[in-house]
């Protein structure tokens, strides 16, 4: 349920891109997502750190593309939050404390090498979606970037999320029943 809450304003831009153009797209986006944030609240009593910054991200942003009316602005925030994520995930992973074990170390029991790699493994993958998204916002046509926004990085990121799901899976420790 929380995973489709994420995505409701990322699909209102998309459609309200299509319909109505850019900057219609980006108030709605800035609106979704705060009201998202209200939902998260009532339902979970708790919003993640990373909603926050997405928020502040997509209000900053969203907020000088539409009062500049310079779309410039709202394909920046992609890299922006992708590079935030990317740095905090490496000074995680620079004093030994990946920020990925204290996401998921909860749930599961895995050797430090193995959290490292994953942090590590992470990292990597913002700093080159926030170089891919570089390269489409300002090579591409809005489109093309728009399109690649909502279902190239999503499609990016649900692929990266099972392989490191597929490479957790291999270093779960085994049960005495497995044999």
């Amino acid at each position: 349920m929380k995973q489709i809450i994420e995505f409701i304003p990322l699909l209102i831009f998309f459609v309200l891109f299509k319909t109505n153009g850019i900057f219609v797209a980006t108030g709605a986006l800035i609106i979704t997502t705060a009201i998202q944030l209200i939902v998260t609240w009532f339902i979970y009593k708790k919003i993640e750190k990373m909603q926050l910054i997405t928020f502040a991200m997509v209000a900053i942003f969203g907020g000088l593309t539409l009062f500049l009316h310079d779309e410039n602005f709202i394909k920046w925030k992609v890299t922006i939050i992708y590079g935030l994520f990317a740095l905090a995930l490496l000074v995680s992973q620079l004093m030994h404390k990946p920020l990925i074990k204290s996401m998921l170390g909860k749930e599961m029991t895995l050797p430090e090498n193995v959290w490292l790699r994953i942090n590590l493994a992470w990292t990597i993958f913002f700093v080159v979606c926030a170089i891919v998204n570089i390269y489409i916002a300002f090579n591409f046509p809005l489109d093309v970037w728009v399109d690649f926004k909502v279902f190239g990085l999503l499609g990016l990121t649900l692929l990266f999320t099972f392989a490191t799901g597929g490479y957790i899976y291999r270093h779960l420790p085994k049960s005495p029943d497995d044999k």
